[in-house]
């Protein structure tokens, strides 16, 4: 056993006399020592469960013959953090649960882990250390949040509440109907009930092969994701013994999988940031090509919110993640040789799973789209790329070449959007908020809430450095590189210069001359930093680009 060092022989009697301290006994000690890394806390509503996870974890670890070992993880609330300097701290936070894992599970030596986390960073940091400290490892999540209902029984969710707060500025709802919203938008403890990026990247757990069936899907609530944390509790212990390991699971086909997963559920654009930087662990380069790529070959099956009407709770009924898997793997997209945490490959996994609801999941034969739900646009104002959510869209903003209204803060933009500067055929530029300019990439929920809100959604587009909640919905194009922080093309936009964006094609172009932005790259000077100090300002020296999925070298 790898806990051996920490636990046998003669000298390791003082590390035993301290295990003593903490109470485990010489027969505990015996058994295979397994890390439970807990991201319990009681600001995230989507972590206020995962005590009670934890606990159901540990009782399926002892009950297949290992000692459990609980330590924390961090985790922030993005909508909590949303609008304010807190969001700054968001993204980071990814890289500081990959960084305090790996730590404390190479300082005390366990035999497995089991993760357990459930919203947006702390799903990819605990997978990132997975892949670095690379022992048996398995992920049960939290679960996702129940959609609320309204007074007038309209079921609800956080993306309808960031819109009805545009709404309100518009004067299109009073103050009662937002307390509504309020009161009913977020009802029960898990992860926000849209394809958000915490329930994305959950989904993708799945689809990658690090989390057993029903994982991205069996709403927080119930009872079976006690049974699933029990079970993977179980499962570590195989894996364990059968040394079956995050980068045995982790291959390049696998992350091919879940790039078509992704494209196949309308995942949040953040995969596009996470999934490179899990990659990136595991030794494989993902680039922004390969998403066109697979995006062009794979057809869009739901349309969950903010997309559509339908919520996680709908797609887990339907069958979950595997009944979208299935259709895929029936029709050739997916690798099904491929290794996962069960012990069996994923096309045995799949054997017998079928689609209980084809309005929820639709078939190969009438999706909603032939292509997928994200896209990559290059152009002179993304020579590296840009992403942005193609399957919540609308088809008459698919095309849009309009004047740019530019922001060189998220605050600026918001206040000028509340205040009814920004009209019909803008496009909204928001810059000096990627990695290294933000620091930290906020998301843009707020402005692209307003936008939906006041009824603009389908005539206003809006780009950005920084990035997008899965919640956003419209033609919000982010993760523009390189960022302006960078010196990239966003910094020389001007106001009134025309911006053509044409999703189809997968272009974004400023209408300006070569020599016209040679002439303002020469004026350019980059501005002082945001943060000079603490952790964001080291941050900003290491981060990478989005397009390489803001790794730090």
């Amino acid at each position: 056993m790898r806990s051996n060092v920490i636990k046998s022989g003669v000298p390791a009697a003082p590390n035993r006399s301290l295990l003593y301290a903490l109470g485990y006994t010489k027969e505990e000690l015996e058994r295979p020592m397994i890390g439970v890394v807990c991201s319990y806390n009681e600001i995230v509503p989507g972590h206020m469960n995962l005590d009670k996870i934890a606990e159901a974890v540990k009782a399926g670890i002892r009950a297949a013959g290992g000692t459990p070992v609980e330590f924390p993880a961090i985790a922030v609330c993005d909508g909590i953090a949303m609008g304010h300097v807190g969001m700054k701290y968001s993204l980071v936070t990814r890289d500081l649960i990959a960084d305090s894992t790996e730590a404390m599970a190479m300082a005390h030596q366990f035999d497995g882990l089991v993760m357990i986390p459930n919203c947006d960073k702390n799903v990819p940091g605990l997978l990132m250390a997975a892949a670095r400290v690379n022992v048996p490892a398995i992920f049960v999540s939290g679960g996702p949040m129940l959609a609320g209902t309204l007074s007038n029984g309209r079921r609800t969710c956080l993306s309808h509440m960031f819109e009805a707060v545009g709404s309100h500025y518009a004067g299109k709802l009073d103050d009662a109907g937002l307390e509504d919203y309020e009161d009913n938008a977020c009802p029960t403890c898990g992860s926000c009930s849209g394809m958000y990026t915490a329930n994305s990247m959950n989904c993708l757990t799945e689809a990658i092969g690090m989390a057993l069936q029903g994982n991205g899907t069996i709403p927080a609530v119930m009872s079976a994701r006690i049974r699933l944390a029990k079970h993977a509790g179980m499962k570590i212990m195989e894996l364990v013994e059968k040394n079956i390991r995050p980068r045995d699971i982790m291959t390049a086909a696998a992350f091919h999988n879940a790039e078509t997963v992704d494209m196949a559920l309308g995942c949040s654009t953040n995969t596009m940031l996470h999934l490179p930087a899990i990659a990136h662990e595991c030794g494989i380069e993902l680039n922004f090509d390969m998403a066109n790529e697979i995006s062009d070959n794979t057809p869009n099956l739901c349309h969950l919110a903010p997309a559509g009407d339908t919520y996680m709770e709908d797609l887990d009924r339907a069958g979950g993640v595997h009944a979208v898997m299935a259709q895929l793997l029936q029709a050739g997209k997916l690798d099904g040789s491929v290794q996962t945490c069960t012990g069996k490959t994923l096309a045995e996994n799949l054997e017998g799973v079928v689609n209980r609801n084809e309005d929820v999941i639709r078939p190969m034969s009438n999706p909603y789209s032939k292509t997928g739900g994200i896209a990559v646009l290059k152009g002179n104002l993304a020579p590296d790329g840009c992403v942005v959510k193609q399957a919540a869209v609308a088809e008459e903003m698919m095309r849009h070449t309009g004047p740019a209204r530019v922001f060189d803060s998220e605050d600026d933009a918001i206040a000028a959007i509340y205040a009814g500067k920004i009209v019909a055929g803008d496009v909204v530029v928001i810059r000096y908020e990627g990695p290294k300019g933000g620091p930290g990439m906020r998301e843009m929920l707020n402005p692209t809430s307003a936008i939906a809100g006041m009824g603009l959604d389908k005539d206003v587009a809006l780009i950005t450095d920084g990035r997008f909640s899965g919640a956003t919905r419209g033609a919000s194009i982010g993760h523009v590189s390189p960022e302006a922080a960078s010196g990239g093309n966003i910094a020389l936009v001007e106001e009134g210069d025309l911006i053509s964006i044409d999703i189809p094609a997968h272009t974004i172009e400023l209408q300006v001359s070569d020599e016209e932005l040679a002439r303002r790259r020469a004026a350019w000077v980059c501005p002082e930093p945001k943060i000079k100090t603490g952790y964001l300002a080291r941050y900003a020296r290491l981060v990478s680009s989005a397009d390489r999925g803001a790794v730090l070298d």
